[in-house]
């Protein structure tokens, strides 16, 4: 496989990130995707009950991450409405993990503190301008992500097929592609577009790693090429798999209800519901468009090595 500019960037083998997923990207998932060569993420929530303290589970999953791999790892951190995002912050670069990717906020308010103690930062954008911004603020790689991606996405629906050249062609620093990617040809699709590496959420998740809900893996492996859809559109898109709620809230948004019913009506928590506990009726479960193409729940390793193996047979058909 290419060694890209973000291999060497991060000290990793292959150009491969695996996606911070807020509660299910824990230390022993950002560990297996380091060991296998890419770079695990870990996020401050994995694993813990909704009342937890994030800081503690923090400093818990980074600890055993350290004891489960050598090779570099980083911390996911989504940086707007979160009350402990500076005790967060503190932490990280106390603990001098290898990278920080940022998300959801301002880059300008905490890089140059990752910076000055070494921490390579990545942040997430789906916009060429939010690229731009990001390095003029000095981030060291840019994650675009298109509209195929799981979970939170952009409001202007682009997909990953057109940010990434555009945004590739905006900015000078690396560009890793993010939505759509599960296997060897959406990482020569993403390299041919003038990404330097791809981050991968919804293939990670079907893995044995992955401390997610077997009833999302499963639902995972069942699901076809039209099993998620965007809801929240009002209060901030969200792809998902089309469960019951999901369907509720389509139903809510196709009648005109308000932002206000939305959000009294999806409450707190549903994410980790369906994400961490299993509650497929009535949780939320973040889950990209590519679900449809992943069929096997395999170890982290097995992914990452057939992704290898078929790198070369794809670009051969190319020729």
């Amino acid at each position: 496989m290419k060694k890209t500019r973000l291999c060497e960037l991060l000290g990793i083998e292959y150009p491969i990130i695996q996606g911070g997923m807020v509660w299910i990207a824990n230390a022993e998932l950002a560990a297996a995707v380091s060991n296998a060569g890419g770079l695990g993420l870990i996020s401050p929530t994995a694993g813990m009950s909704s009342n937890d303290d994030q800081v503690e589970n923090l400093i818990k999953q980074i600890e055993t991450a350290n004891s489960l791999t050598s090779k570099p790892f980083g911390v996911n951190l989504p940086i707007m409405n979160n009350p402990q995002i500076d005790a967060l912050v503190d932490t990280v670069i106390k603990a001098r993990v290898k990278a920080v990717a940022t998300a959801a906020g301002n880059p300008a308010l905490y890089t140059s503190r990752f910076k000055e103690a070494g921490i390579k930062v990545l942040h997430l954008v789906a916009a060429v301008r939010h690229a731009q911004s990001a390095e003029k603020r000095g981030v060291d790689a840019i994650i675009a992500e298109g509209y195929e991606a799981g979970g939170h996405n952009g409001l202007d629906e682009l997909t990953t097929l057109t940010l990434i050249p555009q945004v590739a062609d905006a900015v000078s620093i690396p560009v890793v592609a993010a939505g759509g990617i599960a296997d060897a040809r959406g990482i020569v699709a993403a390299l041919a577009l003038g990404a330097d590496g791809v981050q991968m959420g919804t293939r990670f998740v079907a893995t044995r790693e992955c401390v997610a809900h077997q009833n999302f893996k499963d639902a995972i492996i069942k699901a076809a090429d039209t099993d998620t859809a965007i809801t929240g559109r009002k209060i901030g898109p969200t792809r998902v798999l089309k469960n019951e709620l999901a369907v509720k809230l389509l139903e809510m948004e196709a009648a005109g209800a308000s932002a206000e019913e939305l959000l009294a009506f999806i409450g707190s928590g549903r994410s980790r519901t369906g994400q961490f506990e299993g509650d497929l009726v009535n949780g939320e479960a973040y889950c990209g468009s590519i679900a449809g193409l992943i069929k096997e729940i395999k170890s982290v390793a097995e992914v990452i090595q057939s992704i290898v193996d078929n790198y070369d047979k794809v670009l051969a058909r190319l020729r």
